[in-house]
């Protein structure tokens, strides 16, 4: 503590800002690091491939549950105390992963990493926002951006890392030395936040909610196994999601103490920052839950080596975060957004030309203007939808700023991988129209031989070349999705109020860098 008390106020801020970064970090690495060790795990843990997803499900939906919480435990609690047993929890948890020798122990372990993870990046957020000053806080959200932004790209690469040269359990032990780092730095330096003990808890609110968010995350888990509303069980989750919904807005609205405080739906930045914070995590998640396929199954490359391919995007992402946290102090940060916008459009738009003979090169350059057009949204869009909300309601805002960026990655995700299942079979059915014995084309050359239309192999090698057609054609349709979605909802960013160039003071050169 003595080292503590003899740091300057600017080196105090910055080991402040790494060690709340660092906690965001381990717990936005955990949602995506696994993906590529579930193979691996299931060996080991005797599971089948439907029981191995809920290594990922029970994740997911815990923390999902668990996060609009977070305002009411900060509240009650204190954040500092909340912020101190959470990293020490999931630190906790992540070895319990690690050691996991079942399947039921593996899905509790992950679903206390769910439990204690759900408020790191929330508190994080509303952390720096209090620790940084007003006119610093475009720099505040491009340094706890990157964690945010660029730890779902980079999850993947070092999860194939691992578990190639290593074992699948140091996906998850490898949070216990940045977790301890990090519980260290927040005792040290973090201050404790105002306590209100008064404030009561909102069972029925939380249950509401809860029971909403749960049914939505695994109608979004299960759907495409079971073929969406085609199954009883995803209508009934639908309706059990939006009907629960329904009461906890009426709720909220009418109980005297609600469960999240309805003043944030006042905010009229706050509600258009969750509007386009969602499309964000639907870009975001959504392509590169399609490019890591694309380059495996239609390329050949290993799960490394698409891992590299994809990493320069976080570079993108990070270059971008620092050249907009610059052009705040000289333009309207909403026209940055929309910048953003028309960059990560034609990055988009550029993939829609993607075939199986696409280079490396045009892999990576696309991918790092991808990146940086993120770059340029996310700082801004972050700023600018808390500038105008009560310093009382940050952490609260946080939390459901982060729900929705997560319920935003989800259902993009589940959109993008339906559509793509759907556009293979509607391709496949549409090309096979063409092949018939009155089709001159192939007649020409070799192709009578290579594929004999009269002949078990022929047609067999015929089908194989059309199949690889249809899903060549499916990915470059998911694009064309992904790029409207973009270009329609950007442009909303011009309804948030003009907050003008924000004037952003450099920090002290021997503390901060850019």
């Amino acid at each position: 503590m003595d080292f503590v008390a003899r740091l300057s106020p600017q080196a105090r801020q910055a080991l402040l800002a790494a060690a709340v970064m660092l906690a965001a970090i381990i717990q936005i690495l955990d949602t995506t690091i696994a993906n590529v060790a579930l193979p691996h795990m299931q060996g080991t843990l005797s599971a089948t491939q439907d029981q191995i997803a809920w290594v990922l499900t029970s994740y997911i939906i815990t923390a999902a549950i668990v996060m609009p919480m977070t305002g009411y435990i900060a509240g009650r609690f204190g954040r500092k105390r909340m912020l101190v047993w959470s990293v020490a929890g999931f630190t906790i948890a992540s070895g319990l992963c690690g050691a996991a020798q079942s399947l039921e122990e593996a899905v509790l372990a992950r679903m206390l990493q769910g439990i204690f993870g759900a408020s790191l990046v929330p508190v994080s957020q509303s952390v720096l926002l209090d620790t940084f000053p007003r006119e610093q806080h475009a720099k505040a959200m491009s340094l706890w951006g990157i964690g945010v932004m660029v730890a779902p790209i980079m999850g993947p690469t070092i999860g194939g890392w691992l578990t190639e040269y290593y074992s699948w359990r140091w996906v998850f032990y490898i949070n216990l030395p940045f977790g301890i780092l990090s519980l260290l730095g927040v005792i040290a330096l973090v201050d404790e936040s105002k306590i209100d003990r008064e404030r009561r808890f909102d069972v029925f609110g939380f249950l509401l909610l809860g029971i909403s968010i749960g049914a939505l995350q695994l109608m979004l888990d299960r759907g495409k196994s079971l073929y969406w509303f085609e199954s009883k069980e995803i209508i009934a989750e639908a309706v059990i999601s939006a009907l629960f919904f329904y009461l906890f807005v009426v709720h909220m609205f009418t109980h005297k103490r609600p469960f999240i405080e309805p003043g944030l739906f006042r905010d009229r930045n706050f509600c258009v920052g969750l509007v386009l914070i969602f499309f964000v995590g639907v870009v975001l998640l959504a392509t590169l839950a399609l490019l890591p396929p694309f380059l495996q199954s239609l390329m050949g490359y290993s799960v490394f080596d698409a891992g590299l391919i994809l990493a320069p995007r976080g570079a993108g992402t990070m270059a971008g975060m620092i050249i907009a946290t610059r052009l705040m102090g000289r333009m309207d940060p909403r026209s940055i957004i929309v910048l953003g916008g028309v960059c990560t459009s034609l990055s988009l738009w550029i993939m829609t030309g993607f075939t199986v003979d696409v280079s490396e090169a045009t892999i990576t350059w696309t991918g790092v203007l991808q990146g940086m057009g993120l770059g340029f949204i996310f700082v801004p869009l972050s700023t600018i939808a808390f500038l105008t909300l009560d310093p009382l309601l940050r952490t609260e805002g946080s939390a459901i700023y982060s729900l929705v960026r997560n319920i935003g990655s989800g259902i993009g995700i589940s959109i993008v991988v339906t559509e793509l299942a759907d556009n293979i079979q509607r391709n496949h059915a549409i090309l096979t129209e063409h092949i018939t014995p009155f089709n001159h084309l192939l007649e020409q050359g070799v192709l009578p031989q290579v594929w004999n239309t009269q002949s078990t192999q022929g047609l067999a090698a015929l089908d194989g070349m059309v199949l690889k057609q249809a899903v060549e054609m499916a990915y470059i349709q998911d694009f064309h999705l992904i790029m409207w979605m973009t270009l329609i909802i950007v442009p909303l960013a011009l309804v948030m109020k003009n907050p003008g160039p924000l004037e952003i003071k450099p920090p002290p050169q021997d503390v901060m860098a850019d």
